[in-house]
């Protein structure tokens, strides 16, 4: 039987919220957390737009993070997130210091101005809209949050990109994604070889400002330079489904979390390879679940 929620939130402790300008061509998404837990990243991209990326480097002093902040507006789609600490801020959520507590919401953005309205862009309002927002319900997908402005290449002859989640099972691994699909190169089937979305046959398109941004949770209890290593092995996933993926243009950049009570551990290659499963499919999802919006075709009309 299938599950009945197989996005990011079937695992435990993980909300997720959405605020969305559909007429902007915009929007943003927030992976909330009950807890903080513990957080990693790796970023791919040679063009990345970040924020609290370095806090969640093996190493630092902040290990955990209450909140993954996914949006549109490129740079100025960062002022997003401190909506979401507003929000936490109001909770009594965030890091201790003896100022009181300090919200961790590390974040990455795409590129979504060639489309909409590039004057509106997500800001603190719609970061806190969309933590409000958040629930375990089973992620939408598509033309939602982040993925409302996301493009499958860059010109005139892209397709329309958009959000997707998706679970991968191994065993007792259950590994969790969320993927912004707004890739420079074109979208394949891992399992079949065959293109999803191929902006690259359709005449106009090409590569531009152009980045996948996403995260992935896993059900085991895992220090930050073990998840460290899930991020990276998750972003073999991304390249399974992206071809080209990690280029000039691209800003790539996957979080990971674990969302296991201590104690609950396993095996790491395991547990990459599910995260980069999820991811992959995820992806996929992000293509297939994008309509036409914009005057730009999508893979499924």
């Amino acid at each position: 039987m299938a599950d009945a929620n197989s996005t990011l939130t079937a695992l435990p402790g993980i909300r997720v919220g959405h605020w969305t300008h559909a007429a902007a061509g915009t929007g943003c998404t927030v992976v909330l957390f009950d807890r903080a837990v513990p957080a990693a990243v790796d970023v791919r991209g040679s063009a990345p737009g970040t924020r609290e990326t370095d806090a969640l480097h093996p190493g630092g002093l902040v290990a955990q993070a209450d909140a993954i902040l996914l949006t549109g507006g490129s740079a100025y789609g960062l002022a997003a997130a401190d909506g979401v600490m507003r929000y936490l801020e109001a909770t009594g959520r965030g890091f201790p210091t003896t100022a009181g507590p300090v919200p961790i919401v590390p974040g990455a953005v795409i590129y979504d101005l060639a489309v909409g309205d590039p004057s509106v862009r997500p800001d603190a309002a719609a970061g806190e809209a969309a933590t409000d927002a958040a629930s375990a319900d089973p992620v939408s997908q598509g033309n939602v949050g982040a993925g409302t402005g996301a493009t499958i290449g860059f010109g005139d002859g892209c397709l329309k990109g958009g959000l997707g989640s998706a679970l991968s099972r191994s065993g007792d691994v259950l590994a969790g994604a969320l993927a912004v699909v707004n890739p420079a190169g074109d979208v394949h089937d891992p399992a079949t070889g065959r293109p999803v979305a191929a902006a690259s046959d359709t005449p106009g398109s090409g590569f531009g400002q152009n980045t996948t941004i996403g995260i992935v949770a896993v059900n085991a209890a895992l220090e930050r330079w073990q998840l460290r290593k899930v991020a990276e092995m998750s972003h073999d996933g991304l390249a399974r489904a992206v071809r080209p993926a990690h280029g000039m243009h691209d800003g790539d950049t996957i979080f990971a979390v674990s969302v296991s009570p201590a104690g609950n551990s396993g095996d790491l290659t395991t547990l990459g390879h599910a995260a980069a499963e999820a991811f992959s499919a995820a992806v996929v999802q992000g293509a297939l679940c994008a309509r036409p919006a914009f005057g730009l075709p999508a893979a499924q009309a």
